[in-house]
């Protein structure tokens, strides 16, 4: 991580505003972009094997809805405080989840990227691991690991199980460990892995795993991002991941209006600071950044880039990395 420049573009998911998530031509494209770091979202099959899906829920990103097969697995579940109906990860084995096909989460506004739908299946964390050493350069894996409370509760401690796949593989250098709940980060640190820690932060509500423990009284995400709980965080973690929504402030029309001081506060109490997530299209731009056309259409991606890159943050997370790094190059040659 020291010998990439600042800020870190790291792949979201591989280049997903590109291709169906989480996909070996996903993360290839990263590779070829030149992104210096690519993030997986960590669930578990049924049978323990780490898969790589953004949700434990997974008829959005496969095809799973269509199979006959798999019919009667569709269930109602309430995961986090929030209730899902689909078909969800834990409730298959590998080898059942081998036979799926992915698809673009995003169709209507990703149309290029849905073209490559049924292309290819997912992937397990181990397949991921074997990409990056086959690379041919320096890459750092950014691991999320999602709904560990959730998983725990079904006997599928995700920190014991993700300690287990990459005991070996690690060093200080290639790993970061991120999640919204600090429980799971703690667990593995515990376990001895190597890498940064990283505690994610969303612009609302209270991390799952409080919530579970205290109700209630759980800590919220804002409470954490006081300058108390800055440094109190800075004692137990080694950065925070904000959500875009933390840095940059739009008014009820969506326009932007100004960026907060949370980056610089989180830095004077000794933190890595990474944001999540820059996309290009319309549709995720402040309104004054958007151009004519259609939700899907490109905006003026670059400014809105560059103005989050210019707090000083750490590291971005990035579903188009290529245009990131030219957000980036373009920042530090001053043009």
């Amino acid at each position: 991580m020291t010998t990439s420049p600042r800020p870190l573009v790291i792949a979201h998911r591989g280049a997903s505003g590109y291709r169906p998530e989480h996909t070996r031509s996903a993360y290839e494209l990263a590779f070829a972009l030149g992104a210096d770091a690519v993030e997986p979202d960590i669930v578990a099959s049924k049978d323990g094997v780490l898969v790589l899906r953004h949700e434990s829920e997974i008829s959005g990103t496969t095809d799973v809805a269509s199979r006959r097969e798999f019919a009667d697995r569709r269930t109602r579940k309430v995961i986090d405080g929030k209730s899902h109906t689909g078909w969800f990860v834990e409730d298959f084995t590998w080898a059942e989840l081998a036979t799926l096909r992915a698809t673009e989460r995003l169709p209507q506004l990703r149309r290029a990227s849905a073209t490559f739908d049924g292309h290819e299946g997912i992937l397990r964390l181990s397949d991921l691991l074997e990409m990056i050493d086959a690379a041919g350069r320096p890459l750092v894996l950014v691991a999320e690991i999602k709904h560990a409370t959730h998983f725990a509760s079904l006997g599928l401690p995700l920190d014991v199980l993700f300690a287990e796949q990459i005991r070996g593989w690690a060093t200080a250098d290639n790993l970061v460990i991120e999640s919204f709940e600090q429980g799971v980060l703690m667990g593995i640190r515990s376990l001895g892995i190597p890498g940064r820690i990283v505690f994610l932060v969303e612009d609302h509500g209270s991390p799952s795993d409080l919530v579970a423990a205290h109700g209630a009284r759980a800590r919220s995400y804002a409470d954490h991002l006081t300058d108390e709980g800055l440094a109190r965080l800075a004692t137990e973690v080694d950065g925070v991941s904000l959500s875009r929504k933390l840095i940059v402030v739009l008014d009820r029309s969506k326009r932007l209006v100004e960026v907060t001081d949370v980056v610089a506060r989180a830095r004077r109490a000794g933190l890595l600071v990474f944001c999540f997530t820059l996309r290009a299209e319309n549709r995720f731009l402040a309104k004054d950044n958007r151009a004519p056309g259609n939700e899907g259409d490109l905006g003026n991606w670059r400014r809105e880039f560059e103005l989050i890159m210019g707090t000083g943050v750490d590291g971005v997370f990035a579903d188009q990395p290529d245009l990131a790094i030219a957000a980036r190059a373009s920042l530090l040659s001053g043009a």
